[in-house]
């Protein structure tokens, strides 16, 4: 199992807002889990200037790519890079 986990600024609402109401049509085609997505997230420690923080899981890497990759994803990302700047980590799960 793999998660992905992205850590975003949101600097355009509007544009960001149109990524988002399509995301969960593109998601549901995969064999990813919507298991966070926060826009309160609380930093306990460091500091952070993120405003959202999304939390994804996937059976294995092959998965997230199959997804992250997709001509479908790739469109509404567009959108979501507009309207944000990202960090977004792939984390390998323990055994």
């Amino acid at each position: 199992m793999v998660y992905a986990i992205a850590q975003l600024k949101i600097h355009d609402r509007a544009t960001y807002d149109r990524y988002q109401s399509r995301f969960m049509d593109v998601f549901k085609r995969y064999k990813g889990r919507l298991l966070a997505a926060d826009e309160t997230p609380e930093v306990v420690e460091g500091s952070s200037e993120c405003n959202k923080v999304v939390v994804l899981s996937f059976p294995d890497e092959a998965a997230f790519r199959e997804f992250s990759e997709s001509p479908d994803y790739q469109e509404i990302a567009k959108d979501r890079k507009a309207g944000s700047t990202a960090v977004v980590m792939l984390v390998k799960a323990l055994g």
